[in-house]
């Protein structure tokens, strides 16, 4: 998906997998978006909400009450 297809996205993480090394966060609306960079920790012990933006150097996905932003691409 290029991230100059969407505005914004906002849906609430309903689950997440890190076996691979690279954060895989499956959304309530069905969509799956993976981590596309290393520099990044996860660990929610909730249902966050996320949000999904365009960048320059790609979507950026923001969690609920996290500080740090990851970059991503969508899988599904």
């Amino acid at each position: 998906m290029d991230s100059d297809t969407i505005d914004e996205i906002t849906a609430r993480l309903s689950n997440y997998d890190v076996s691979s090394g690279f954060l895989v966060a499956t959304l309530d609306n069905g969509q799956i978006w993976e981590q596309a960079e290393y520099s990044y920790t996860y660990s929610y012990a909730f249902r966050p909400e996320v949000t999904i933006f365009p960048t320059a150097a790609g979507c950026k996905m923001k969690v609920e009450d996290e500080d740090e932003m990851v970059l991503v691409r969508r899988i599904k």
